[in-house]
């Protein structure tokens, strides 16, 4: 049996606001493969987004284990967990998150700047990075010259600039049309299908969730049975 790239066993989230304790993740226990499309589903609240930022070791559990390709999240240092994040994960966010001022391919650029590449090695790899997503002649625009659609793709070329193991979605079409929403998706399977990455999606929208081989459901901090999809 392959190790799962994601394990987590009993895994719990908590957040303390003034006198109130919120209960945001209860003993969940989830097993990812490599090359897997994993989407988690629920409603507002239920905790999905606060999963992924355990994932991403973007936010420590309170208790229980969480493992990701191998690694024990909670044993690492705050410098180790960043630089183990840049070399292993992409994150796509739902409001893009670019930077305004800088131009697609310098946005894409950006998590390259913590490796030891050079100012010309960066830029080759973004905008190869900007050519898979079918941006490289908007490498010069800046997002504000570009549609909702276009800008969601410039994220995703800078998630996997650094051709991360696993990609983390979260609610990545949540911001747009029906026929960029389903440009997005489409690149999405196609780095799932094509160059096997590990991708874990959160969403509320079921056509969004047709696209993974396995989708999971959340409902205030719990998980629910399995069950298996196949688009």
């Amino acid at each position: 049996m392959n190790t799962p790239v994601i394990a987590t066993r009993k895994l719990v989230k908590e957040f303390v606001r003034a006198n109130f304790h919120i209960l945001a993740l209860h003993e969940i226990d989830i097993s990812i493969e490599a090359g897997a499309f994993f989407t988690l589903m629920g409603p507002s609240g239920s905790g999905k987004s606060t999963l992924l930022h355990l994932i991403a070791a973007m936010d420590r559990p309170t208790r229980g284990e969480i493992r990701v390709l191998g690694e024990d999240l909670r044993a690492l240092s705050n410098r180790a967990i960043a630089q183990w994040r840049n070399r292993h994960i992409g994150f796509i966010f739902q409001s893009f998150n670019l930077i305004p001022v800088l131009s697609a391919l310098e946005n894409v650029e950006l998590p390259l700047k913590l490796t030891d590449l050079s100012h010309r090695e960066r830029w080759e790899h973004a905008l190869t990075a900007l050519e898979l997503v079918g941006l490289a002649d908007h490498a010069d625009h800046l997002p504000g010259q570009l549609s909702g659609g276009q800008e969601q793709r410039v994220a995703i070329a800078r998630a996997i600039v650094t051709d991360p193991d696993i990609i983390l979605a979260d609610e990545p079409t949540g911001n747009l049309d029906a026929e960029a929403a389903q440009e997005v998706l489409m690149l999405l399977s196609r780095l799932n299908r094509e160059f096997g990455k590990t991708i874990v999606m959160v969403t509320h929208d079921p056509h969004a969730a047709s696209y993974a081989t396995e989708v999971r459901h959340l409902e205030k901090g719990e998980l629910k049975a399995a069950s298996s999809e196949t688009p």
